[in-house]
């Protein structure tokens, strides 16, 4: 299991309001992304939400959870909402993934939150694999919630329902709007993986609705029975089992980590975590690892340094450029090992330096050690070729840097 972290995150809803977010990520690489929409009224923070996406995470699967429009943290008016504007909200969140994240190739809902991704799958294209928890095959299912009202709401407009704790504002169109939509519509022209998951004991949305869910899909789709699980999902190793089902399942539908790596020569993407003041994830090629600074500088000693990566480098290429020659030259040497320390020194301190602005210059002393050589000749010869590593011309010459700001595609 992957190391986890979260993060804030807003963006444009429907109805033009800020929608509130949370993105659970892994400390490390992300294999890919998932939109996630949670139950009727529920929010973000709900513990079947909360408890999926942290253990996706944890599988190296970034997860965005947000509230709905009206509900939790984000604004807007709960009564001024329907079904087609959660649908709504959803393509936006996908809209802001793919600008500023990646867009989500999974999508997962639960309970009406998860009728609304299998609406909301045929208008986004990057998702692959779809996922249903517990979900309603009719959107007016959740009705039954506030069924005492529903007289009051048609004569009235509207009626305040205490829902989960919360009083909330049910409009009339709101009611017709559940009435209206039909979630199974449509869904055979949907070309993704399916994923349906509901439990036999569900006392809220009858398995059943699972049935209606499965047989509107088509192929690739499978059913996992979630045995004695509630609803809403409320024991968290019900929650863990859906995640694990969920990356097991998904992982043939989605692109293998390889692939998504740039394998090019000299190409490097350095991220912050986000979970400390300095820690990156150093991503190089399919090769990944953390950067961070000192507890001493404020950092968590996590990773190495710049500047011991830097020094890494240089051992790195020096080890490499010996060996090499050794290889070529037929020569009988035994390991290589590389100190490399890096300081900063005074100009006067050193013969062979041009003059700095700053009076110091920074030093790379580095201490090699050849095992069984006992040649001084040879010795000195190997020196000289240390000194053609390519990361010692590169620090010893004026390295050009171009600096801009990536474009988004």
């Amino acid at each position: 299991m992957l190391k986890t972290t979260t993060e804030r995150v807003e963006f444009t809803g429907s109805t033009g309001e800020k929608i509130a977010g949370k993105l659970d990520k892994p400390i490390g690489p992300i294999r890919t992304y998932a939109l996630y929409a949670h139950c009727f009224t529920c929010t973000k923070e709900f513990i079947g939400s909360r408890t999926i996406c942290e253990a996706l995470a944890s599988h190296g699967i970034a997860v965005l959870r947000f509230d709905f429009t009206g509900l939790g943290s984000s604004g807007g008016d709960f009564g001024e909402t329907n079904f087609l504007s959660n649908v709504q909200d959803l393509i936006a969140a996908s809209k802001f993934m793919e600008d500023e994240l990646e867009a989500p190739s999974l999508l997962i809902g639960h309970s009406l939150g998860g009728a609304a991704v299998l609406s909301a799958a045929k208008h986004i294209d990057s998702a692959k694999v779809v996922i249903s928890i517990a979900a309603p095959a009719d959107a007016d299912h959740v009705i039954h919630n506030f069924a005492d009202h529903v007289e009051e709401i048609e004569t009235n407009g509207s009626a305040q329902v205490k829902l989960g704790g919360k009083e909330l504002t049910i409009s009339k169109q709101f009611l017709e709007d559940l009435r209206a939509q039909n979630v199974t519509q449509g869904l055979s022209d949907v070309r993704k993986a399916f994923l349906i998951m509901h439990s036999p004991t569900d006392n809220m949305v009858g398995i059943e609705n699972a049935g209606r869910i499965f047989a509107a899909a088509k192929h690739p789709k499978s059913f996992v029975s979630l045995d004695e699980a509630d609803h809403l999902l409320t024991k968290p190793e019900d929650a863990a089992y859906v995640a694990a089902n969920i990356n097991t399942w998904a992982s043939r539908y989605l692109p293998r980590p390889e692939d998504k790596s740039q394998k090019w020569e000299g190409h490097v993407r350095v991220s912050e975590t986000r979970a400390s003041k300095f820690q990156n994830w150093v991503q190089a090629g399919p090769h990944g690892f953390m950067a961070d600074e000192p507890k001493s500088y404020g950092g968590t000693e996590t990773g190495p340094t710049p500047y011991n990566l830097l020094a890494a480098a240089l051992g790195a290429c020096t080890n490499m450029t010996l060996r090499n020659y050794a290889s070529l030259k037929n020569l009988e040497i035994g390991q290589i090992n590389v100190e490399v320390e890096y300081s900063k020194i005074h100009i006067e301190d050193c013969n062979e330096c041009e003059q700095s602005e700053s009076g110091k210059i920074d030093q790379f002393e580095r201490r090699i050690e050849i095992k069984g050589l006992r040649d001084p000749e040879l010795e000195q010869k190997l020196l000289s070729i240390a000194d053609r590593c390519p990361v010692h011309r590169t620090l010893e010459n004026q390295a050009h840097i171009v600096t801009n700001t990536k474009k988004k595609t």
